[in-house]
């Protein structure tokens, strides 16, 4: 039996008679990145918000760690190692690195506040800058203090929404390199939602690509690329 530390099974969202996410059915393995891919609109953020529980369901389930959460909130996700980062950063300027993620660790639970922001702050090369406020710090630090704050409490699941959005290129790498190394030092895994191509084909283990809020295409990176549903509806008119 595969290790899976979340599933959805069939995962629908509708508004009236939108069908923003229709019937969505994944896994996330252990240590795993998935990567989620599609035009904008496509429903990859919606469902990223319905199994963090921002949003309710209208049919299916969400399923961490061997037990239905559907009906908890946000905070009792979180608390059972669900977590998550927003498109925008959502760091407080005129805070302290440091504090901003003690702060996260001590909400999320964390017997030893203190600790668990050091070690975190080490792991994304964020020590250097403790003791700054975050205002002073350039735009990819700033994301990745993002990740830290997201990171604290030891999360089995990551869940990435555009991590990558406004990073330039040296940056991106910087913090897919990041990425891909905590999920085996942690043995965390992530579902990323980004439209950076390089990024996303570079550290996932698996892709899933949405389309009108439907599932048209998973597997391997190599799999995805080769799929001619995909190179149509996303790749081709992206490349």
């Amino acid at each position: 039996m595969s290790d899976y530390v979340l599933q959805t099974e069939d995962v629908a969202i509708y508004y009236g008679g939108v069908k923003a996410v229709d019937g969505v059915s994944l896994t996330l393995e252990r240590g795993q990145i998935r990567g989620l891919i599609g035009p904008n609109g496509a429903g990859k953020s919606t469902l990223i918000d319905a199994i963090t529980g921002r949003r309710g369901l209208t049919r299916g389930k969400v399923i961490l760690g061997g037990e239905d959460v559907s009906r908890l909130d946000v905070v009792e996700r979180r608390k059972r190692g669900l977590s998550r980062s927003f498109q925008r950063t959502s760091v407080f300027a005129q805070m302290k690195v440091y504090q901003q993620i003690e702060l996260a660790s001590y909400k999320a639970g964390t017997s030893d506040p203190g600790a668990d922001a050091r070690e975190v702050l080490y792991e994304l090369s964020l020590s250097d800058v403790d003791h700054a406020v975050a205002a002073d710090l350039g735009y990819g630090e700033q994301r990745r203090l993002d990740l830290a704050i997201a990171l604290v409490g030891q999360p089995s699941v990551l869940l990435l929404d555009e991590p990558m959005a406004g990073l330039s290129v040296t940056e991106s790498l910087n913090l897919a390199q990041h990425l891909k190394a905590l999920t085996s030092r942690r043995n965390v895994s992530v579902l990323l939602v980004e439209h950076d191509m390089d990024v996303v084909f570079g550290i996932s283990d698996v892709i899933t690509v949405f389309e009108l809020g439907r599932v048209i295409a998973a597997g391997t990176p190599a799999e995805v690329r080769a799929d001619p549903r995909v190179r149509e509806a996303y790749l081709g008119s992206a490349a």
